[in-house]
């Protein structure tokens, strides 16, 4: 079964959107994100992937007090990403009911994800962000010379369990997921992968639930939920479905 998590990205304090990350082509959809995860939780998500982008930005988590009061009020799992990027942070938002932490800059320095990965086993997941397969760090804004595929499977040999991938050419753009570069990512063996960007559709869904039989182990769905393109009971009810 693949999992369907819906994402909630934070910018002072607002649940918002950035296409393709640039802060400049923002969109705030709702005032409250415990009104958002709310909602999932309601309609069967069984984890939301929450962004602290001011945190991907900044270097620090910015935004824990709505996070706080999610993990208070909403009977639902929570994993978090955005400036998450020393041992103490993430010892901390464990402690605190935070189910898993997502580490993205800092995943270029090898001997850092292998302590952290030593530390907390399956509570940290790597997220690998990608334009034209050449990852991009702090908050999108750096891009690398290192190649995604490369990386993944780095993080498959220091003993990372899980990759939350996106493509940032299709984030946002409601212009459907990169079915090509998901198969290269999946060639990897022993790590889970998890496909973001670019769902925009019903079809979008049932194309990367097809993706099931190479390995793929779920999908980050975002701006689609928010625009109403896709039903999130939908979403689950088609990757709950047996092959």
């Amino acid at each position: 079964m693949i999992k369907v998590i819906p994402a909630i990205d934070i910018r002072d304090g607002k649940v918002v959107r950035l296409t393709q990350g640039k802060a400049e082509c923002e969109t705030v959809y709702f005032d409250s994100p415990l009104e958002v995860a709310r909602i999932w939780a309601t309609q069967g998500a069984e984890l939301i992937h929450v962004v602290d982008l001011d945190g991907a930005i900044e270097g620090k988590p910015k935004n824990l007090k709505f996070v706080k009061e999610m993990i208070d009020s909403v009977n639902v799992k929570i994993e978090l990403g955005g400036g998450i990027r020393d041992l103490e942070t993430m010892q901390g938002l464990i402690d605190a009911g935070i189910e898993k932490v997502v580490i993205g800059t800092r995943a270029l320095e090898g001997d850092f994800i292998s302590k952290a990965s030593k530390m907390f086993g399956g509570k940290i997941v790597v997220g690998i962000d990608a334009k034209d397969g050449i990852v991009l760090t702090k908050g999108w804004l750096f891009k690398t010379e290192i190649k995604a595929v490369d990386l993944a499977g780095k993080m498959a040999g220091l003993g990372i369990k899980t990759i939350n991938y996106t493509d940032i050419s299709r984030d946002g753009m409601m212009s459907g997921p990169n079915i090509g570069s998901l198969k290269e990512i999946l060639k990897i063996k022993g790590i889970d992968i998890i496909a973001s960007g670019g769902v925009s559709t019903i079809e979008d869904v049932r194309r990367l639930k097809a993706l099931e039989s190479r390995g793929l182990k779920g999908m980050i769905i975002g701006k689609a939920l928010y625009e109403k393109t896709v039903d999130l009971k939908e979403a689950i009810r088609i990757c709950s479905q047996k092959e």
